[in-house]
């Protein structure tokens, strides 16, 4: 009996040290810092995306041809659970477009190289005079009263040299928005790129279609054409085909369920549709790209933090958010919404240097202390150098609506590159492989660290709480304009 006696203790001692040793948290991130030096397949996927598919246009054949890409892809890595998340959208594509500017009375009339904005009408044919509106915002039609009635507003892009100091810059959307609030017929926009790169984009803050044709032009065009308006006054005849058709398209989604509190969401998501002008390396090739590798990644070492992780390639950001609005939807419809409890976001995301609090100062604390720890493994690239700011116009912005912490790369990039932002020159030659991997490395740890996390370090807002969030943030006014802003004042 004394030799049985011995047995179970022995055999607990032996249970015990079979069972597998939690690592710690530099653990993990040593092993996905190794597991993405190694095998990294972001550069090399998009590579391939960008030369077997070009653009991805949502509602256009390469889009549906990429949402298949990704979705085999995920399968590949391993994930069982991979789905599409269907949607039906209007979509918007280019047809031809025309600008011609000359005197009032139509003499000397030019042809301007311009395209066209996204959600700009089927059909337009306008000749009428241009009025010089500088950088677009409501200041300045403030200024001038009635100037823009029944004609072509004229705006920079940015903020033009010598404005007002503090001066808050509009979305193209909503600089599109006011000047219809305004009574113009028409919208021409300048690019503030050198080299006279044209760029696209929606000017419909709703992703429906605009009442007036929005075009772009070429930053010298643009601003010897103000240096002509200061002394004399000229006309534009726009003349624009495009169409307009209700299609469907998927968002994709690969999940990994979390080891204690599979209920509980994280999302990480990056928009995989491009405008068509070019194949969409930069935006948001780099991002979307970045996600497919950090999901390999997880797959690949086998991690289960305790929260679920979804990995999501939105379509549809480029004309309005579709994507990320009806997944959204679909989840205050359903009451899912309250699952979801934190947001990463990838839009044009690289070479971090630090990661985004957006807005939530009592999350400040647990990105600066995750941020240390990523130093550990790499104090050459990250530098901690964290943000605490909320912004608009990407596909976070529906979850930021409903008061969902979220937060995103703060990215060390070359500015040339986004000189292609939008552009027919933003192709693969622009991509830094080392700088995706870079994101795919740190982003994996910050995404592990959240979804690991014993305490989120910010929670949901209720709906006072999120009113109170965005107008503490400057952000109601760009809201309104955009239709967003539920609240009645």
């Amino acid at each position: 009996m004394k030799k049985h006696k011995l047995i179970l203790p022995m055999l607990a001692l032996t249970i015990f040290a079979c069972q597998p040793k939690e690592k710690s948290l530099n653990e993990v991130f040593q092993s996905i810092n190794e597991e993405v030096k190694a095998n990294s397949k972001a550069y090399e996927t998009l590579g391939e995306a960008t030369s077997t598919i070009g653009h991805r246009l949502t509602g256009s054949e390469n889009g549906a041809k990429a949402e298949e890409y990704t979705f085999d892809l995920l399968k590949s890595y391993g994930f069982d659970d991979v789905k599409y998340f269907p949607f039906e959208v209007e979509t918007w594509m280019r047809g031809d477009v025309e600008v011609k500017i000359g005197n009032l009375n139509k003499s000397g009339m030019e042809t301007y190289s311009a395209v066209s904005l996204a959600h700009s009408p089927v059909s337009s044919d306008i000749d009428l005079e241009i009025v010089d509106m500088g950088n677009g915002l409501e200041a300045d039609y403030a200024a001038k009263p009635g100037a823009v009635e029944g004609k072509i507003a004229l705006v920079y892009i940015g903020v033009l040299p010598g404005s007002p100091e503090g001066t808050s810059n509009l979305h193209r959307s909503e600089k599109t928005a006011l000047a219809t609030e305004n009574g113009a017929k028409g919208i021409i926009i300048i690019n503030q790129v050198d080299g006279g790169v044209l760029l696209t984009g929606t000017a419909s803050v709703t992703g429906g279609l605009i009442d007036i044709p929005a075009v772009c032009i070429g930053k010298e065009d643009g601003m010897a054409l103000k240096e002509t308006l200061s002394k004399k006054r000229m006309r534009a005849d726009i003349q624009m085909t495009n169409t307009a058709n209700k299609i469907k398209a998927r968002d994709v989604i690969a999940t990994i369920k979390g080891s204690e509190f599979p209920d509980e969401k994280i999302i990480v998501g990056g928009h995989l549709d491009s405008w068509d002008l070019a194949t969409g390396a930069i935006d948001n090739g780099i991002g979307s790209f970045a996600v497919l590798d950090m999901a390999r990644t997880f797959k690949a070492l086998g991690l289960k933090p305790k929260r679920t992780i979804e990995f999501i390639m939105f379509m549809g950001e480029e004309q309005g958010l579709l994507g990320s609005r009806a997944y959204v939807n679909a989840a205050v419809e359903d009451g899912s919404i309250e699952n979801i409890k934190y947001v990463m976001n990838q839009d044009m995301s690289g070479n971090p240097v630090g990661y985004n609090a957006s807005g939530r100062p009592e999350a400040v604390a647990f990105f600066d202390n995750i941020g240390k720890e990523i130093m550990t493994v790499d104090s050459t690239t990250f530098k901690n150098n964290n943000r605490n700011g909320a912004g608009l116009h990407s596909d976070h912005q529906p979850f930021m609506l409903q008061g969902i912490p979220y937060t995103a790369p703060a990215s060390n990039l070359e500015r040339h590159i986004y000189g292609c932002y939008h552009s027919d020159c933003d192709d693969f030659d622009l991509v830094n492989k080392e700088h995706m991997e870079n994101n795919v490395r740190f982003s994996s740890m910050m995404l592990y660290a959240l979804a690991d996390a014993d305490t989120l370090p910010a929670q949901k807002l209720n709906d006072a709480e999120t009113k109170a969030f965005l107008e503490g943030n400057g952000l109601k006014l760009k809201l309104q304009i955009g239709g967003d802003w539920r609240w009645d004042n």
